[in-house]
């Protein structure tokens, strides 16, 4: 009987499933050797962008400049397209982190033509290059990256909670300190109060807006202080929430064709998340 959790292409198709394994796996050395290309195709053409953006460099190179943007970007626009056919589920792919930051790596250049200037948005690309740690096989990078990336979805409540309270503070801070201060010492209104709130409390201090009354100094003495504790709480949440997590598993460089699911066990045969066979 025939597997109903895989559903792989069969043999008339298996130019699809070569394709995947050397696009989305890193396993294979065609695989691996594709990936250090794109790796260093990425890096130039993001080096290309800021190197445009020098005038002296654009006044005496900017024709060449712009074949060589061109140039990466029909190459990433077929590794694109490459991508979309050579997966199950293509809009899997396309509403994926990866997928939607290399739909950005390309769109730029085409927005350029009705948007002169927006090619400067390229420089995204360098978000690319977090594949480095999966295309390198450095496992130990993948096992702390994994372990990261659950710890900060396990906090993402306590954050938000902490994000709204610390919000709430620096608005009536602000409204107090323009009660105190008030548009002869400039603070002009409670927007501009706020934001000296938000730059006081994280101990920034631009000092572009500065109490003068006795009052106003003795509460951004207050402010200050109560800075100093609140920068500490994310990283204690963070913290904890990475101690949870650090008798993980070993993750493999597996990437299912599927659901385009990673970071599954070495010895895992079949998709974590939608039960379909592994290669």
């Amino acid at each position: 009987m025939k597997d109903n959790w895989n559903s792989k292409p069969d043999n008339g198709n298996s130019l699809r499933v070569k394709i995947h394994k050397v696009i989305f796996e890193a396993d294979t050395p065609m695989g691996k050797l594709f990936d250090e290309l794109l790796i260093v195709c990425i890096l130039l053409s993001v080096l290309a962008v800021m190197l445009e953006s020098v005038a002296g460099i654009r006044a005496d190179y900017e024709d060449e400049l712009h074949i060589v943007e061109w140039f990466f970007t029909i190459v990433f626009t077929v590794e694109y397209v490459l991508r979309l056919i050579s997966v199950a589920r293509a809009y899997k792919y396309m509403t994926s982190f990866f997928g939607v930051v290399d739909l950005l790596a390309i769109v730029p250049t085409y927005l350029s033509l009705f948007m002169p200037g927006s090619q400067f948005l390229i420089v995204v690309r360098i978000i690319r290059v977090l594949r480095v740690f999966r295309i390198l096989k450095f496992v130990k990078y993948l096992n702390e990256a994994d372990m990261l990336t659950r710890a900060l979805k396990a906090s993402r409540r306590k954050i938000t909670v902490f994000l709204f309270t610390v919000s709430a503070l620096v608005v009536i801070l602000g409204s107090l300190m323009y009660l105190i201060e008030g548009d002869e010492n400039g603070f002009k209104s409670i927007p501009d109060s706020i934001y000296w709130a938000v730059v006081t409390l994280t101990t920034v201090g631009y000092g572009d807006i500065l109490p003068q009354t006795v009052f106003g100094r003795m509460l951004a003495s207050v402010v200050m202080i109560l800075g100093y504790g609140i920068i500490a709480v994310p990283t204690g949440i963070v913290t904890a929430e990475v101690a949870n997590v650090m008798r993980q598993e070993r993750v493999s460089t597996q990437v299912c064709f599927e659901c385009l699911a990673e970071h599954h066990d070495v010895d895992a045969v079949y998709c974590k998340k939608c039960g379909a066979k592994l290669d």
